[in-house]
């Protein structure tokens, strides 16, 4: 029996489109670059190369993946190990909940959507404008992404010793400069929306630093993603949104498109 019906395929030749997927695949390299630490961090840490792949391929999140072998590097227990990386990786969750709706994919895709659904690929996806746009920006991150970092984790595992630590080539910072690129957009104009993300970001920053030091890893973030929850909750609905606001689904309707 086939899956159920899928949204279209995403039109390469739809500028908004080709522009999901130029920034699909600068943060892609940006973060798949990063896999080397963490494939030279693995194997220092007691792991062979085919317990690394493995955990990098199913686990496939990056937060979790290095909260694990810094555990295990340190002596940790298997349980310890499990609740660390486990409570990195719940952000992903509250993610799927948001690009549900946005992807609205079927049968044996969901089940790869959810696989695929990490910091990166919800970013990207969200960042757009457009439901083909968004779709796009998904999946070519996600697989990217995916395709990259277990590649990289291969070649640091492989090459950890002589690449020394991948800190003094910038890896580290190079994640994090995807994201900030990806949200200066949204908190640099002079909207509505924009004044509202801007105090988002800096509550959810303020209560990740305040809890960093009294809490287990993975605590400041879920922390912070719950206040920015209920912070877009509790603010009141403006039809006049720009459009660099937050996507919803019930809006996500363009020429010869539904949101079924």
């Amino acid at each position: 029996m086939s899956d159920s019906p899928t949204a279209p395929v995403p039109d390469r030749r739809d500028p908004a489109v080709r522009a999901a997927i130029r920034t699909a695949l600068s943060v892609s390299v940006a973060t798949g670059l990063y896999g080397v630490s963490f494939g030279a961090l693995a194997v220092a840490a007691g792991l062979d190369l085919p317990q690394t792949m493995v955990l990098s391929l199913v686990m496939f999140s990056g937060g979790s993946q290095f909260a694990a072998v810094g555990v295990l590097g340190a002596g940790g227990a298997v349980g310890a190990v499990v609740a660390t990386a486990g409570l990195l990786g719940a952000r992903n969750g509250l993610y799927g909940v948001q690009v549900s709706g946005l992807l609205d994919a079927r049968g044996w895709r969901r089940l790869l959507a959810a696989h695929l659904t990490i910091d990166e690929s919800t970013a990207v996806g969200t960042a757009q404008r457009t439901p083909a746009a968004i779709r796009a920006g998904f999946w070519w991150t996600g697989a990217g992404v995916f395709v990259l970092w277990n590649a990289f984790t291969l070649a640091g595992a492989l090459l950890g010793d002589a690449l020394g630590d991948p800190r003094r080539y910038g890896l580290d910072a190079a994640a994090a400069a995807a994201f900030l690129a990806l949200l200066w957009p949204r908190v640099t104009g002079h909207d509505r929306a924009a004044r509202t993300a801007r105090w988002v970001a800096l509550a959810a920053a303020a209560s990740a630093l305040l809890l960093t030091p009294v809490v287990p890893a993975g605590v400041p973030v879920l922390g912070a993603a719950v206040l920015a929850l209920v912070i877009g909750v509790l603010t009141p609905g403006d039809d006049e949104r720009s459009p660099e606001a937050t996507i919803r689904p019930d809006r996500l309707t363009g020429p010869g498109e539904d949101t079924r």
